[in-house]
C-alpha cells in the first residue's frame, strides 16, 4: 500500500494526532485516516519500492472525515512520486454591523477586514515521503501572513526579525519514520499547534470563526515533536518547542507538550493535550499550564446514500489552564473555557448546517487577542486595552454556518456569529485607528483620540474556499 500522501491542518484536534503532515493529512501515518475512506491496511508491503510503508497505517481502519479539522478531498490531482502537492486559496467577505469606520474587525484570528473582499490564505506545498525520510511544506501568503505573526511577542527578545523571517510560512519540517509498534516519525520545523480543535486552515472546519478556546490558543509551534502510534487506534505524541505560539524562546525555558489519542471506533475520538511553558516576556519565574481536552462523535450515518440526511455529529472541547509565579498564582490569573457544536451533512454531503459556539473566562486576559488598536501588537501592547494581573474577561459567542460543497475540492460558506463580551473590546462604528491612519508606536497613545470599543459583534460572513 502506498503511503498517504494527503494534506495537512491545524487540527489541534485531528492534525498533529496523525503521521507526517499536521493538521489533517499527511504522509505514512498521516491524518489520512481522518481525510478521507481508506482500505484495509496491508501487512506488508514490496521492499524495492521506497514510495511504500511496511506496516498497516494508524487509524485507516475508519473514515474520520467527518471529524473538525480532517476535512480533505479523497484525491489528490497533484501527486506524483513521492510528492503529494497542495494548493489552497481562502477568499472572504466579511460585514459586521457595528460598521467600524476603519474596516478593522478586531478580536479574531481568522476574520480581520469590514466590508470588504479579501484573501486570507494563499497556500501552496506539499508532502514528500521517499525511503522512510519525511518533508512538508506549506505557505501562507494573503492576510495570514501579516496576521498571525502579530500575535507572537517573542521576536521583541533579540535580533534578526524572526517574525519576518517566517512570515510566509504556516508549515515547514522534515522527519524520519521508524518501523516500530504501529510506526514513529520523530520530526523537526514549524508545525500546526496540536493545542485547540479547529484547523488553522478554515476549508477543513465545520465553521469559519472558531469559538474562542480555539480562536484565542496556538495556531502554531516552533520546535520538534515525536509522533508513536502504538497500535492502529492509540497514538502517544510528547512535544518540546520554543513557546506558546512563538517563533522564539519568551525566556530560557523551553516549552514541553503532550498529545494522547484515542479512536476506538470510527464514529468516536477523544484527545487530550498537555502543555507547560515559560511565556511571558522578560519573567521567567511564571509559568503557564494548559490542557486542552476534546471528544467528537458521529451519531448518526446514512450509508446507502441517496437519503436527504447524510450523517450527523458533534464536538465538545474544554479548555482550562493558569499561570503561576512571577507576581501570579492559578487562583487569580486562569482560563477556563468550552466550545460545543453539531453538524448535520444532507444530500450526499453536498450541504452541511452548523450551529454551536462557546464561552471563555480569562482574569489577567493572558490568552485574550489583543485588538489591533492604532497598530497595536502583542509585543507592543496597548494602554487602551490593558492585560494586567486582575484584569477581568469574560466572552461567549454563537454561530450558525451553512456549506455548499458541490465538489469536493471547493466550499461555499456563510455564517452568522454573534459574540460578545464582559468589556468593550469588539471595534465599534468609529473604528480603532486614528485618523489619518497609525501614528507614533505601533499600539501608543494619540492625544485627543480613543478607540472606539463595544461589548459586542454581530458578523456576516460568506466565503470560498478551495483546496486541492
Amino acid at each position: 500500500m502506498a503511503p498517504a500522501l494527503v494534506p495537512c491542518s491545524r487540527s489541534s484536534f485531528f492534525a498533529p494526532l496523525v503521521g507526517v503532515a499536521m493538521c489533517g493529512a499527511a504522509v505514512a501515518w498521516s491524518a489520512v485516516s481522518f481525510a478521507q475512506p481508506v482500505p484495509p491496511p496491508e501487512e506488508s508491503a514490496p521492499a524495492d519500492n521506497p514510495y511504500q510503508q511496511a506496516e498497516p497505517i494508524p487509524f485507516a481502519f475508519g473514515d474520520f472525515s467527518w471529524a473538525p479539522g480532517s476535512k480533505a478531498p479523497s484525491e489528490s490531482p497533484l501527486k506524483w512520486g513521492p510528492f503529494t502537492g497542495e494548493i489552497r486559496l481562502d477568499t472572504s467577505y466579511h460585514f459586521s454591523f457595528n460598521h467600524p469606520k476603519d474596516n478593522t474587525i478586531s478580536g479574531s484570528s481568522e476574520v480581520f477586514r469590514h466590508n470588504e473582499v479579501q484573501v486570507t490564505q494563499i497556500g501552496f506545498g506539499g508532502d514528500f515521503f521517499y525511503k522512510n525520510v519525511q518533508a512538508r511544506l506549506m505557505t501562507q501568503f494573503g492576510m495570514y501572513s501579516t496576521t498571525t505573526p502579530r500575535n507572537d511577542p517573542s521576536p521583541g527578545r533579540g535580533a534578526w526579525t524572526l517574525d519576518n523571517a517566517y512570515r510566509y510560512i504556516s508549515e515547514a519540517y522534515g522527519g524520519y519514520h521508524i518501523n516500530a509498534l504501529g510506526g514513529i516519525n520523530v520530526q523537526a520545523g514549524i508545525f500546526m499547534s496540536y493545542v485547540g480543535l479547529w484547523s488553522y486552515y478554515n476549508f477543513d472546519n465545520w465553521t469559519y470563526q472558531p469559538s474562542y478556546v480555539s480562536s484565542n490558543t496556538p495556531w502554531f509551534f516552533n520546535g520538534m515533536r515525536v509522533q508513536i502510534f502504538v497500535n492502529d487506534k492509540l497514538k502517544i505524541e510528547p512535544w518540546l518547542v520554543n513557546g506558546w505560539q512563538s517563533y522564539g524562546k519568551f525566556n530560557t525555558a523551553p516549552g514541553v507538550g503532550v498529545q494522547a489519542r484515542w479512536s476506538p471506533t470510527e464514529s468516536f475520538s477523544i484527545i487530550g493535550n498537555q502543555y507547560v511553558g515559560t511565556d511571558t516576556l522578560g519573567n521567567e519565574d511564571r509559568k503557564r499550564l494548559h490542557t486542552d481536552d476534546s471528544v467528537m462523535v458521529r451519531y448518526f450515518q446514512n450509508k446507502g446514500g441517496g437519503a436527504a440526511f447524510s450523517k450527523g455529529a458533534a464536538s465538545l472541547t474544554f479548555d482550562a489552564g493558569c499561570e503561576t509565579g512571577g507576581g501570579v498564582d492559578c487562583g487569580s490569573q486562569y482560563f477556563i473555557g468550552f466550545m460545543a457544536y453539531n453538524r448535520f451533512w444532507f444530500f450526499d454531503d453536498k450541504f452541511a448546517f452548523t450551529f454551536g459556539g462557546g464561552a471563555i473566562t480569562n482574569p489577567g486576559r493572558y490568552l485574550v487577542l489583543l485588538p489591533p488598536i492604532n497598530g497595536a501588537t502583542a509585543f507592543s501592547g496597548t494602554p487602551y486595552f490593558t492585560q494586567n494581573p486582575g484584569d477581568k474577561f469574560v466572552g461567549w459567542d454563537t454561530q450558525l454556518t451553512a456549506d455548499w460543497m458541490p465538489r469536493e475540492f471547493v466550499t461555499f460558506r456563510f455564517e452568522f456569529n454573534h459574540r460578545a463580551a464582559s468589556v468593550p473590546y469588539w471595534s465599534g462604528p468609529d473604528g480603532v485607528t486614528p485618523p489619518g491612519g497609525v501614528q507614533g508606536a505601533p499600539g501608543s497613545q494619540v492625544a485627543g483620540w480613543a478607540p472606539d470599543l463595544v461589548k459586542f459583534e454581530n458578523r456576516m460572513t460568506a466565503a470560498m474556499m478551495v483546496r486541492y
